[in-house]
């Protein structure tokens, strides 16, 4: 069975986040219940973000877990939170657009590479923050899956 790394279900859109906790918490939930990761990871994504911000520049942040966490992927998989209000990051860094990762084997490396390059188009972060449906994100991320 394949399982899609990316669907309109791991989208959530205008959520309000009031901290950089909540806002991993809640990248790394849709990760957990759409069944790509098992709930520690969650844990272990707080941990990645200890040791060096998952912020990207760019109002985009990448929240992942740690090294050691690959033991707790069950599937490659991404989730995607839009946040248009913005939530405080640390250092004035501010994030719009969270994107999860899982990634199976090495295969986080090849999403990571994806990610960037669609990151990369500054217009493709503002159609990221403006988007009115889950569609809208998928079509951008259409070289992902």
């Amino acid at each position: 069975m394949t399982v899609q790394i990316l669907t309109a279900e791991n989208i959530q859109l205008n959520v309000a986040l009031s901290t950089k906790e909540e806002a991993i918490r809640k990248t790394g939930q849709i990760l957990v219940d759409k069944g790509y990761v098992t709930a520690s990871y969650i844990e272990k994504m707080l941990a990645r973000e200890e040791l060096t911000s998952t912020y990207m520049g760019n109002f985009v942040a990448i929240p992942h877990g740690t090294e050691d966490a690959k033991d707790l992927v069950k599937h490659s998989g991404i989730s995607i939170i839009q946040a248009p209000e913005g939530v405080d990051f640390g250092g004035g860094n501010i994030v719009k657009v969270l994107i999860g990762i899982a990634g199976k084997n090495n295969e986080h490396l090849d999403i990571l590479s994806n990610i960037a390059i669609v990151c990369s188009e500054e217009e493709n972060i503002e159609k990221l923050v403006q988007a009115k449906t889950e569609e809208e994100i998928l079509s951008l991320f259409a070289e992902v899956n």
